[in-house]
């Protein structure tokens, strides 16, 4: 089975590109072109700067072991069952929240569990959706491969929880650090804005990058490949590791070195008090504990994102 040939543009190299943010696409890509009778090498090989810069393929699926189909396609079955207990459980939260009426009191943390119980959601549509083996055509095949195959439903709200949690950061910090401050300058407006940005700095930026550099090529999605030039898919790269990693570790380190150093001595001057204010003390020790569970949480979603990112 061959792809239909189109014209290439002269001294035009391919530019091979993957998708940043999951870390099954090349496999799922390779077993959906498998199932739909394609003969590809590599789905990867067929990218060029342009989608109409497709180039002849024929036979050669063999490359591909069985096994290795057989990984991604059990491995997308434990992407959908991770998205369920993420969206049970962020589900979960919200409904306490609002049952005890904390989410007017909490926002940024009710947005962030909201962020979270979305982009789990939309990570099982996704995967389910791959599962079927749906064949892409048309304008409707086009916003199917933007929205569900290629992640952007569930991508944006997950750059938003990114945002969301520096937001999170930064009012800790300047309710910690800078009371005084806070409770003149730090009104609900300001919270409410926060919120809204994390979702729309998630939605802009998964729209102004994935519309233009994803396609449908031979019934088949492929996302964030069809960059104009090699440099431009480079300097995307390092603004999506800098903003996304780089730049919300550095505040989470920053704010939360900030607040330990500020909270222990005043801990540290309670327990030194009469024992009547034994209270006040275990309150300053459980918030202590409670800074570094969240530095450690913190942590460990950097850990787990970068090799998306980095990818």
């Amino acid at each position: 089975m061959s792809v239909k040939k189109y014209p290439q543009a002269a001294d035009t190299q391919p530019v091979r590109v993957l998708t940043p943010y999951t870390a099954v696409v090349c496999e799922s890509l390779a077993m959906m072109t498998a199932d739909q009778g394609s003969t590809f090498e590599d789905p990867t090989e067929l990218i060029t700067t342009n989608p109409t810069e497709v180039t002849h393929q024929t036979t050669g699926s063999s490359m591909t072991s069985s096994s290795s189909r057989g990984f991604g396609f059990y491995l997308q079955y434990a992407v959908i069952v991770i998205g369920v207990i993420g969206t049970t459980a962020n589900g979960l939260v919200l409904y306490a929240m609002v049952a005890s009426k904390q989410h007017k009191k909490h926002v940024l943390i009710f947005n962030q569990n909201l962020l979270d119980f979305v982009s789990c959601l939309f990570l099982v549509a996704t995967y389910t959706f791959r599962l079927c083996s749906v064949y892409l055509d048309g304008t409707l095949g086009y916003w199917l491969c933007i929205t569900l195959w290629g992640e952007g439903c569930s991508w944006a709200p997950y750059l938003g929880s990114l945002i969301n949690l520096a937001a999170v950061t930064i009012e800790r910090y300047l309710k910690v650090v800078h009371r005084a401050w806070a409770k003149q300058k730090l009104s609900k407006s300001i919270i409410h804005s926060a919120a809204a940005f994390a979702w729309i700095g998630g939605i802009v930026t998964v729209v102004g990058v994935t519309i233009p550099t994803t396609d449908v090529v031979g019934g088949v999605c492929y996302t964030m490949v069809f960059f104009k030039s090699q440099a431009g898919r480079m300097v995307y790269g390092i603004w999506q590791f800098l903003s996304f990693y780089a730049i919300i570790l550095l505040i989470c380190i920053f704010c939360y070195g900030r607040i330990l150093t500020t909270v222990r001595p005043q801990c540290r001057w309670i327990k030194r008090r009469s024992s009547r204010d034994k209270q006040d003390g275990g309150r300053c020790h459980q918030n202590d504990d409670a800074c570094q569970h969240i530095i450690h949480h913190i942590m460990g979603t950097c850990e787990c994102s970068l090799p998306y990112l980095v990818h």
